[in-house]
């Protein structure tokens, strides 16, 4: 018996003096940085470390000269690893090895910033990362203020927040022939842009005007700070087989609202917090709760509204997936007091879409369809004291027409874009005939 047990406390001792040098060897191994990215945006620049695998990381700032330093554990550099073009906040890069293994990263920065890192997982497109983004020192901070209303004799402007989805190393989906949503929908929202600032009355806000990424609780907050009257989220879909197709409109679910409504509510005593330019901080709990709950009502049954609109007028251009506005949790819908949509354009995963996503063309057809969608709404559901609300009433009220020598009611009706039953019905006239200087009200239809 004492024979069997020392054979056992043996083999148990050599599987465990195994054990320990494999998990040895394996930690010996570590990572390797791959590569560098940078991006830059109006408000921040990002930085991607691309890693063979994940590991502890450290960040700080250095000043005299300003510098953010990246120590790295047990990780070694591959060559030409950082060779990455100087942009936003950096003005060159340097690195070198640490004791035990570990590698340091220098950043040299024009100004000083506030650095924030996260690691993400592989994904599709990239594997292990580590991203840190430079922000200027008490931008997250920053207290976003409603732009206050500003009316003139013909009434403000709309503004229409247009925020192209995706960004910078955020390419979202991609096709088989490499057609790169983030290109795409840029694509969509500058024309869309150019059309709406082309409108009487309407403003165009874009949320990304260029190729970078941007957070997606900014791009709501940007949207609020403009004090926009609609938000439109611009993306093309992707699915796992190839034969999805279609343009399909969201808005925001209620399990979506109510878990912004209580986050709100957790971070009413931040000063930033306004709905409809009213701050929380001074209200309790059930008032604010009174006061998010009909904003967000309000909000969502008017993106429901929009939606409708945008969805009739997609029809025109494109393949509709879905007949009905969808609702989703997204994010970026989530203002409180904002109409929110998000337009999926079509499938990039589609070959046969993928190829009319990426023609200008077929882009310029989306940006005027939604337009058209956009203008429908807010004619019908204009906020008073704007341009269009005003236009609005003036299209309604009825236009006094007084006959003159060689008018008839076919070329009267013709001229107010209105039909010759309409005018009869109005005036209560039983025939065609009319005389010179008989007055008629031309009704607005």
């Amino acid at each position: 018996m004492a024979s069997i047990e020392t054979k056992l406390m043996t083999q148990l001792c050599r599987g465990l003096v195994a054990l320990t040098l494999m998990l040895a060897g394996t930690a010996a191994v570590g990572a390797e940085v791959k590569g560098l990215r940078i991006w830059s945006g109006p408000e921040s620049t990002r930085l991607v470390l691309d890693l063979s695998q994940g590991t502890d990381h450290r960040v700080f700032t250095l000043k005299n000269p300003n510098r953010v330093v990246v120590d790295l554990t047990n990780t070694t550099l591959a060559a030409k690893a950082l060779q990455s073009e100087a942009r936003g906040y950096v003005t060159s890069v340097r690195s070198g090895p640490r004791s035990g293994g570990d590698l340091r990263v220098v950043f040299e920065i024009k100004q000083r910033v506030k650095p924030q890192s996260f690691a993400l997982p592989p994904n599709d497109t990239y594997g292990h990362r580590l991203v840190i983004d430079l922000k200027p020192p008490g931008s997250a901070n920053r207290v976003v203020k409603r732009v206050a209303d500003t009316t003139s004799a013909q009434g403000r402007p709309l503004v229409i927040a247009i925020d192209p989805g995706h960004g910078g190393e955020d390419p979202g989906a991609t096709g088989r022939r490499g057609v790169r949503e983030k290109d795409v929908v840029l694509g969509i929202g500058q024309k869309l842009a150019n059309v709406i600032n082309a409108e009487p009355g309407m403003r165009a806000e874009l949320i990304r005007s260029g190729d970078y990424f941007m957070p997606l609780r900014s791009r709501m907050e940007k949207a609020r700070s403009a004090k926009a009257d609609l938000f439109i989220s611009i993306h093309a879909d992707a699915f796992r087989t190839s034969e999805a197709r279609g343009a399909t409109v969201y808005v925001l679910s209620e399990k979506g609202a109510g878990d912004e409504r209580s986050r709100r509510l957790a971070e009413r005593e931040n000063a930033s917090d306004l709905v409809g330019g009213v701050s929380l901080k001074d209200k309790d709990q059930l008032l604010a709760k009174v006061l998010l709950d009909l904003s967000q009502n309000a909000a969502l049954n008017a993106s429901m509204t929009a939606g409708d609109h945008v969805i009739r007028a997609l029809r025109n251009v494109t393949r509709v997936r879905r007949q009905r506005v969808q609702q989703a949790p997204f994010l970026v819908l989530k203002s409180p007091d904002i109409p929110s949509l998000l337009i999926e354009t079509g499938y990039i995963s589609n070959p046969q879409q993928e190829s009319e996503l990426a023609s200008t063309s077929h882009q310029a057809k989306l940006a005027r369809a939604i337009h058209r969608g956009i203008k429908d709404y807010f004619y019908a559901n204009p906020p008073p004291g704007t341009y269009v609300a005003q236009a609005a009433e003036r299209q309604r009220k009825p236009v006094r027409h007084v006959i003159a020598r060689g008018d008839t009611l076919s070329d009267i009706a013709a001229r107010y874009g209105v039909r010759v039953t309409h005018i009869k019905s109005v005036n209560r006239l039983r025939s065609d005939r009319i005389v010179i200087g008989q007055v008629l009200t031309i009704p607005r239809i």
